[in-house]
């Protein structure tokens, strides 16, 4: 998506992509991973989610990638926590209570930027990308990622003719097709939403299908 899109899109508070609460997924799948306690997980397209706050209290550091500088002084603001703001070349960089954004765009992020992360926490990043660019956000991870770092994604299936998205239809194929050349892919559980999102519903979708990944190094 063109970043006038995101910046639009916050600064005009449509945001139903947000959750208000932690993620059931991440709370219970979360230990699949085994992360190790002090490393860092890198989170993009974070906006200003509360998993970011879950996953520090699990004794990690937090390092999340979000273009949008109402999400991110929202997240910091919301949370009632005083950041510590310093400017680079290619972000600004946030950080509180074990939390740090880098404020700015993902696909401008530098392997040195992620030194120290062993783990990524997708939830509504590659959903929320047009088939086009969701190849060009695989790259970009595989080569800014440390090589031993595994990964919990949850991305969502259903007919993309029904609806324009995002958030977009990512099917199991394509999953495996990403992603497959540096992890071994296991899907952990796949839930029926379509009775729980009635928006969706609304919008013409016969069918909603969320699935949850653990993307394991193959190193």
């Amino acid at each position: 998506m063109d970043p006038k899109f995101w910046h639009e899109r916050w600064r005009t508070h449509q945001i139903g992509f947000h959750q208000a609460k932690i993620n059931t997924h991440l709370q219970r799948f979360w230990p699949e991973l085994k992360v190790p306690q002090g490393s860092s997980v890198l989170v993009p397209l974070c906006g200003k989610s509360l998993d970011l706050l879950w996953l520090s209290s699990q004794g990690v550091e937090v390092l999340g990638s979000e273009i949008s500088a109402v999400a991110t002084a929202a997240f910091f603001a919301e949370n009632h926590l005083r950041p510590t703001v310093t400017r680079h070349d290619r972000y600004e960089r946030w950080e509180a209570a074990g939390v740090t954004i880098l404020c700015g765009d993902f696909f401008d992020l530098h392997k040195a930027d992620l030194r120290g992360c062993s783990a990524l926490y997708d939830r509504a990043s590659l959903v929320a990308l047009p088939a086009a660019m969701r190849t060009a956000y695989a790259d970009h991870l595989s080569k800014i990622l440390p090589t031993v770092s595994d990964a919990l994604l949850i991305s969502m299936e259903y007919p993309q003719s029904q609806m324009q998205g995002p958030p977009f239809s990512v099917s199991r194929e394509e999953v495996h097709n990403l992603y497959q050349h540096r992890f071994r892919i296991r899907e952990l559980d796949s839930i029926d939403l379509l009775a729980d999102q009635q928006q969706f519903h609304k919008r013409g979708v016969t069918r909603l299908v969320e699935r949850v990944y653990h993307l394991q190094s193959l190193v």
